[in-house]
């Protein structure tokens, strides 16, 4: 059953297997526990919250379309039980996001010096993501660290692909900014 893709699992426990829904939090435990260290840095709290996404998609699985994907479906479970526990928690600041996927590094070990300055960078480029605006942040997250496409994003975000193309090229452009304005490149 490992070599069936999400949609096919979901029809299976749509249709009574329970013991198929083990093969979904297989796929998707890391994926979404990642996902939330995007929202809140405590892991007890991360691991709380992914039960309860988890609970959420066995209770509604039925309300799932399998003929479109699963994964946006999912993520958008995720990201309404990430965002309500971020309104709870207010003043907890956003998780330590790696920017090398936005700024790549070259490959090469670099000398202790080069350590500090990428210390540096990483902490600069924290905070200049936690100052972005949430409807900038959260695609930049999805399209860079969960690897989802346009339309992926759109559904998890309930947007039109076009809105979430556009709060890409400014969520960019505004990290950008942040960067230079904070002393960066």
């Amino acid at each position: 059953m490992e070599d069936i893709n999400d949609e096919d699992v979901a029809r299976r426990i749509q249709q009574g297997d329970v013991n198929a829904f083990s093969l979904l939090v297989r796929r998707y435990e890391a994926k979404i526990t990642r996902y939330g260290r995007k929202f809140l840095s405590r892991p007890d709290d991360i691991k709380d919250i992914v039960q309860e996404i988890f609970t959420k998609t066995f209770v509604n699985i039925r309300s799932f379309d399998a003929k479109r994907k699963f994964s946006p479906w999912i993520y958008r479970i995720a990201h309404n039980e990430f965002v309500n526990a971020l309104k709870k928690k207010k003043t907890e600041k956003l998780a330590f996001v790696d920017f090398d996927a936005f700024f790549p590094h070259p490959a090469a070990k670099e000398a202790a010096d080069g350590d500090v300055e990428r210390a540096d960078l990483r902490r600069m480029l924290d905070k200049c993501i936690e100052k972005l605006p949430a409807k900038y942040r959260e695609p930049l997250i999805l399209y860079y660290f969960e690897e989802m496409n346009y339309r992926e994003i759109a559904d998890v975000m309930h947007l039109p692909v076009s809105t979430v193309g556009v709060r890409l090229q400014r969520g960019k452009v505004l990290l950008k900014k942040g960067v230079k304005d904070n002393g960066g490149a």
